[in-house]
């Protein structure tokens, strides 16, 4: 079985994630954008159960993170874990995104990953 881990930039919040994800996905909605820092945002996610961590975590509208460096790791719902492949120790290659939302936000310079399903808005449920 997969195991990956992570966790924050200084290290005080760790996790690690069995198994495989049920989706990979890209978003560029204005949260994801804001609280990354970036222009999109690139999680997986995995069943609830999947993950256990440790050390301290703050969560602000579902988004945990690191209160010691701000690191974000995860959301957590009651189904499922969303894990940010920025904080993995190791590079995901294996996963690639199957779909992309919020592409009304994607900056122009940025082009619709090959093969990946197109969502204006949230992926259906």
């Amino acid at each position: 079985m997969t195991e990956r881990h992570g966790g924050c930039l200084c290290g005080q919040a760790r996790y690690n994630v069995k198994g495989e994800p049920l989706r990979v996905g890209i978003c560029h909605c204005l949260d994801c954008r804001k609280e990354s820092g970036s222009a999109f945002a690139c999680f997986a996610i995995y069943p609830a159960d999947a993950i256990k961590y440790e050390g301290e975590i703050k969560t602000y509208q579902g988004r945990s993170f690191c209160p010691v460096c701000g690191g974000r790791l995860f959301t957590l719902t009651t189904e499922e874990a969303e894990i940010r492949f920025g904080s993995l120790d190791e590079a995901p290659t294996d996963l690639a995104p199957s779909y992309e939302l919020w592409i009304r936000r994607r900056e122009h310079w940025l082009h619709p990953l090959p093969g990946t399903e197109q969502h204006h808005g949230d992926r259906p449920s």
